[in-house]
Order: structure tokens, then C-alpha cells, then sequence
């Protein structure tokens, strides 16, 4: 049987994950938005002067999908709500990181198990 203090520290967990969950607005995203600045093909283009004057910024939302990278472009707005839900996926995998650490924590108590 879990300890009280395991069982309030389960108890933690679930209730930050539903309360990040818990808008109807609020969605997990995988990967990044990055902003990227670029030349272009055209050899007078003001992209390669000297200094260079590189064509962007760009939002760009980049995340691997079955092995592949997979990249969209952005505008502002998009970028703004889809940080939000990013930050959502780091977050939750941090907490479902605890949560696993705490079920080896139980399991290896609960057996006797010794590390």
C-alpha cells in the first residue's frame, strides 16, 4: 500500500494536470516556434550585401512527425497561441516525469526492493 505522503504526492500531480488541462482553450502541441531569417536566390538582392540584410523574421512551428521534421509557417497570432500549448506538451511531460518517479518509488518500497 502507498504511503499517505505518496499518495498526496499522486494526488498533486493529478490535480496540476487537470488544472492545465482544465481550459477548453487549452490543447498540448509537440516541438518549437522559431524565428528564422533567410537569403534569397536573387544575386543583387539587399541578402547579400555586405552587411547582409536577410529577409524575416519568420515564425516557424517545427516538430517531428513519424520520424520526419515537418515544419509550418506562422503569422503572429498563430505563434502566440501555439506557445501557449508547447509549453503545455514541456509541462506536462515534466509532470508525468514525477509521476513516473514516484511509481518506482512505490514499486521499489512496496516490494522491498533495494537500489
Amino acid at each position: 500500500m502507498p504511503t499517505a505522503r505518496a499518495r498526496r504526492a499522486r494526488q498533486r500531480l493529478a490535480t496540476t494536470i487537470a488544472d492545465l488541462l482544465g481550459n477548453d482553450e487549452a490543447f498540448a502541441l509537440p516541438g518549437s516556434i522559431t524565428e528564422r531569417f533567410t537569403r534569397c536566390g536573387k544575386t543583387t538582392c539587399r541578402c547579400k550585401a555586405d552587411p547582409p540584410q536577410l529577409h524575416g523574421p519568420y515564425l516557424q512551428w517545427t516538430r517531428t512527425e513519424h520520424g520526419k521534421t515537418v515544419t509550418r509557417l506562422l503569422d503572429p497570432d498563430q505563434a502566440e497561441r501555439y506557445r501557449t500549448w508547447i509549453e503545455n506538451t514541456r509541462r506536462l511531460r515534466a509532470l508525468l516525469r514525477e509521476l513516473e518517479h514516484l511509481g518506482v518509488q512505490v514499486a521499489e518500497h512496496e516490494e522491498g526492493w533495494s537500489r
